[in-house]
This record gives C-alpha cells, structure tokens and sequence, in this order.
C-alpha cells in the first residue's frame, strides 16, 4: 500500500507532490436508506458495538453526541476507520472495502442525526438506548480533539 488513502482521503494534507484530491467530499450513502441499513448491519458484524455501545460511547467514544475528537465529516470518519487512532481505534484498511467503509460512514452520521430523516434507519427493537436514528434531531458536531 502506498501513502495515499484509500479513495484519496489523507489524515493529513501534507503529501509529496501537493494536496490529495479527494474523491469525495460525502458518503456515497448519505441520502440512501439501502447504504445505512448496510452499515447498521456491518456496525454490529464487526463488533463496533462492543467499543461504541451502539454509538452511546463504552471503551471508545460516544457517535450519538456533537463531541468528536477526530471530527464528524464524512472523510474523516472515513480516515478513522481505515487508518485507526492511537488508544484503541484499530485501522480496518485492507480489511474492508471501501463500499463497506462509506456505508458505516453513512451509518455514523445517522446516529448524530446528520443524514436526511427520511432516509436514515430506524431502531432495532433491541435497542432501547435513545431515540431511532430516523428520529434523531440534527445538531451540528464540533470537534474537540485532534486535528
């Protein structure tokens, strides 16, 4: 693997040549209900559930807030999941298409409630920790960690 990211999202704008372009500035999935459901599938099948605790936060940090440390756009919850962050948050590059990425890129967003409602899923009834995602009302993430 080269030093480019995956679908040419960097950690960092710092790259020989210049500035990457990235190819998107959205998940491909951000207004697809299919794409999200998806992702809320492949969240529990690969056990984000076990650090996120269906996104109310556990080990690692809570996805139903506006606090993120790494930041809430899409490119960079993109970069998280395939680059990983110290302390716990382990890369899945090469491990999961990239299809599959955006997908639980999708899937995160509805959790803040940052997708259309309309199209984000709703909650397992299982799930009695907080609002459905299709219910979730939108408040905008600020990031309070790294950049």
């Amino acid at each position: 693997m080269t030093s480019t990211r995956a679908e040419g999202v960097a950690l960092t704008p710092f790259q020989p040549g210049g500035p990457m372009q990235q190819e998107h500035k959205l998940s491909p999935y951000t207004k697809n209900a299919y794409g999200q459901a998806e992702g809320k599938r492949l969240f529990a099948a690969f056990n984000c559930t076990g650090c996120h605790l269906n996104g109310g936060g556990g080990i690692g940090p809570a996805l139903t807030d506006d606090k993120w440390i790494y930041g809430a756009e899409p490119e960079q919850i993109y970069s998280t999941i395939v680059e990983g962050r110290p302390n716990g948050m382990p890369a899945f590059g090469g491990r999961v298409p990239s299809q599959q990425v955006w997908q639980l890129v999708a899937y995160i967003d509805s959790l803040s409630g940052q997708v259309p409602q309309d199209a984000a899923t709703s909650r397992n009834d299982d799930m009695s920790v907080g609002k459905p995602e299709n219910r979730i009302e939108y408040v905008k993430p600020h990031q309070i960690g790294h950049r």
